[in-house]
């Protein structure tokens, strides 16, 4: 069996925009008609610029070899393959790693179908029966007031209390997002910080003991206004504190780490083993969030799921995009051990469920992991072509 063809797809995503404004998934087909899906995470360039990457890189490193062959074609295309072509560069950018990513995660659908089983038997076997998962405090669309779960304490805790009904058992949020939109962290100011600390509060007394609270920020505060910020919430018992930090300097992220007793998560914006391996090092993480689409792929997040082990770290992949890395996420999930949680978009209903032939199941605050080969997912190919991105128009 051979990979024959590549199909790139950029959707542009309806209201409410839930996952992104454009999802990059890419199909590829084998010489026996087995068909493959993945997705990559957040590629920094415009959408039609990665959807030629993505026909260009499958083009050139994917079509016409075994897609069993996986580490030989993650290795070609992170290290070089020796020709004028992709010449010894040994350090793709994030833009690299999630065409690759996703073209990896194409290749395991195609090795999954050709063995009628899903990934997670491929990977170990089905370790959870099923994955505890978690979503942000999205909104109300049909709520006057229109003020942001993140920052209104009144609309937070009326926000949680809705997912909690609905099954939930973990909620995200960013009560420190107003800080958001500088060059690089600041300190945030008194009066933002009382009102973070009021988010977080209004969060716990609206669930108490029924729901963890996952604080979601971006980085986006120095140091010193982290800890400031940790000293202030510890009393609500979060669950763990998310990027408190920019994930660039892994010594303030460590410091961060030794300093509150949050347990503190981080990976999203990391890729391949080599920066988790700093991570774990340093102890700066306990959590690990590495998104698919953007580390490497689903046999690279497997390989940083067992690093994780030796440190006693868990695993809580991110995930802001669509439904074909939550596929991946799911299959990595169900085998690995120190699994924790998976970030859901809310109960993977709206346009992710109708983009897919049947929707991702998900019961009582638990996705059950599927039993149809591959990565379980099969896409709805006239909803795709009905929302191909075309331009900015």
């Amino acid at each position: 069996m051979k990979i024959a063809e590549v199909k790139p797809y950029v959707i542009a995503t309806p209201r409410p925009h839930h996952g992104g404004r454009y999802w990059l998934l890419v199909k590829l087909i084998a010489d026996n008609g087995i068909e493959g899906i993945g997705e990559a995470y957040k590629v920094p360039f415009h959408p039609l610029t990665v959807e030629r990457m993505l026909h260009d890189y499958g083009e050139t490193y994917f079509v016409g070899q075994d897609p069993f062959q996986i580490e030989k074609l993650w290795r070609v295309v992170y290290y070089g393959d020796g020709y004028e072509r992709n010449d010894h560069h040994q350090h793709p950018d994030h833009a690299v790693l999630g065409v690759l990513s996703a073209l990896e995660m194409a290749c395991w659908d195609i090795i999954g179908k050709a063995l009628d089983q899903p990934v997670y038997n491929l990977l170990g076997g089905k370790f959870h029966d099923r994955l505890r998962s978690y979503t942000y405090l999205y909104g109300d669309p049909d709520d006057p007031r229109r003020r942001s779960p993140h920052t209104d304490p009144e609309i937070a805790g009326d926000r949680a209390l809705h997912y909690l009904k609905e099954g939930f058992t973990a909620v995200k949020f960013d009560p420190l997002i107003n800080v958001m939109g500088n060059l690089d962290p600041r300190e945030p100011p008194l009066d933002l910080l009382d009102n973070a600390e009021a988010v977080v509060r209004s969060v716990r007394e609206a669930v108490g003991g029924k729901c963890d609270i996952l604080i979601g920020t971006h980085g986006q505060s120095t140091t010193s206004g982290t800890l400031r910020f940790a000293r202030r919430i510890e009393q609500f018992d979060p669950l763990w504190f998310e990027e408190p930090v920019p994930p660039e300097n892994r010594d303030e992220l460590a410091r961060v780490a030794a300093t509150t007793t949050i347990p503190v998560a981080s990976g999203e914006r990391l890729s391949t083993k080599y920066e988790f391996r700093e991570l774990l090092e340093k102890q700066a993480a306990q959590i690990l969030q590495m998104a698919l689409g953007r580390v490497g792929g689903i046999l690279e997040a497997k390989k940083i799921a067992g690093m994780a082990e030796a440190y006693y770290a868990q695993i809580a992949p991110h995930l802001y995009c669509g439904p074909i890395e939550a596929a991946a996420n799911i299959q990595v999930d169900t085998c690995s051990p120190n699994f924790l949680i998976q970030e859901s978009i809310g109960k993977f209903d709206g346009f992710h469920a109708e983009i897919l032939e049947k929707p991702i199941t998900w019961e009582d605050g638990y996705i059950i992991p599927p039993t149809e080969p591959g990565l379980g997912v099969v896409l709805n190919e006239e909803v795709a072509e009905a929302h191909r991105y075309r331009s900015e128009t």
